[in-house]
């Protein structure tokens, strides 16, 4: 697993933010909104460079992308030995893709009166990044974009899962990634969803979401690993173009449909990453989804805010601090990712164990040898749901 976060992009730099509660990476921009400061997720490490054979598909999304896939390559490359490129498949979810370098290209447009020399508008094209992934790992097998919102590279878990079950693939590098762009936070802003500062998921005084960028790689394999892929549930309930079901209930299936998928019960799930983007409608139907086959005691936390929200490529940076938080290497004191917020409850949505500062697995689950699952959400514009469970250890 590869990722590039506002909370760092290698793993023990992430794992000590993620743990910590840390929030350095919310930072202001003026860039974004006209006449608007507004607190947003960024990345700050330095990005590796666009190879010049595929400048012609250079944009920051592409580059966050090549940040994940770093740690990840040598593995891709040894599963290509054994397979084959032609059976290691590519997919990806994003919402923005290149969208960032459209918006300067066409103010040089208005400005100039001609494009900027070398832009081409792939490099906007939602397909652009598992195309750019699979050229520059030398990958010839499927591969392809999927963009369903801000349930994109989840739902690409099991896209990737599907073509090892139907014989396609052997294996398949999967993730996403989404970037700031003026058009994201603006129609978030249209919306009225973006906070006015720091976004506090599941507050009483919550009103709305800090937007963020991010990226997540992994290579997805029949074999055995330490982290495994369990169960993964989806559903789609075209409630409304944007808003949830207020009852929940399409969360609600998703999460059902990965515990089924998974072969567990509520009770073996030691840790939920919620969705919990600080919106009112969001929050308060993925409270009541959780309590109803949850409860009160499953420990949860939503990472949003140290991270914001970052979109298209939040189910894979969430299933990537799922990982973080099982593996033994990374998290040997078997801590939990605390629930950043201002600590006022809402009391319209049922109570939920968020997680605070210094939270551990505990019992026989604080040794990091023994086996854990735990849980994902990621729900999207239009209905689109989908629930993941990584584990460690056998669940046979």
């Amino acid at each position: 697993m590869g990722l590039a976060t506002p909370l760092g992009k290698d793993r023990a730099t992430v794992a000590r933010a993620l743990f910590a509660g840390s929030r350095d990476g919310l930072v202001p921009r003026d860039d974004l909104i006209p006449g608007r400061t507004v607190r947003v997720g960024a990345v700050a490490d330095p990005l590796p460079p666009i190879p010049a054979a595929l400048e012609p598909l250079g944009s920051r999304n592409n580059r966050l992308m090549l940040a994940a896939l770093e740690p990840i390559a040598d593995a891709v490359g040894a599963a290509a030995s054994r397979f084959g490129r032609d059976r290691i498949g590519v997919v990806l979810g994003t919402s923005t893709s290149g969208i960032a370098e459209g918006e300067e290209a066409f103010a040089a447009l208005r400005r100039d009166g001609s494009w900027p020399p070398g832009f081409h508008y792939r490099r906007q094209e939602t397909g652009a990044l598992a195309d750019f992934v699979a050229r520059v790992l030398g990958l010839t097998g499927p591969a392809y974009t999927v963009a369903t919102a801000c349930s994109s590279s989840g739902k690409a878990f099991a896209s990737a899962r599907r073509l090892i079950a139907a014989g396609l693939c052997d294996a398949v590098v999967v993730g996403g990634a989404d970037t700031l762009c003026r058009m994201t936070v603006g129609g978030f802003t249209a919306l009225e969803a973006v906070s006015a500062d720091l976004c506090h998921p599941f507050s009483a005084n919550r009103d709305g979401i800090t937007v963020g960028e991010a990226a997540a790689a992994f290579l997805l394999t029949r074999e055995p690993a330490p982290i495994q892929l369990l169960g993964v549930g989806e559903s789609s309930d075209a409630h409304h173009v944007s808003a949830p079901d207020p009852e929940g209930q399409g969360a609600e299936r998703a999460m059902r449909a990965a515990l089924e998928d998974a072969g567990l019960a509520a009770s073996d799930i030691a840790w939920i990453n919620l969705h919990g983007t600080g919106t009112a409608l969001n929050d308060s139907m993925e409270g009541k989804a959780v309590h109803r086959i949850f409860g009160s005691t499953t420990p949860c936390a939503s990472t949003k805010g140290m991270t914001g929200h970052t979109l298209g490529a939040a189910g894979a940076c969430e299933a990537a601090f799922l990982w973080l938080a099982l593996s033994a290497e990374d998290n040997p004191d078997g801590l939990l990712p605390p629930h950043v917020w201002d600590g006022v409850a809402d009391p319209a949505i049922p109570p939920l164990a968020l997680t605070g500062p210094g939270a551990r697995l505990d019992g026989p689950l604080a040794d990091p040898r023994a086996r854990a699952a735990m849980l994902s959400n990621s729900f999207a514009f239009g209905g689109s749901n989908v629930a993941l469970v990584l584990a460690r250890g056998d669940w046979s």
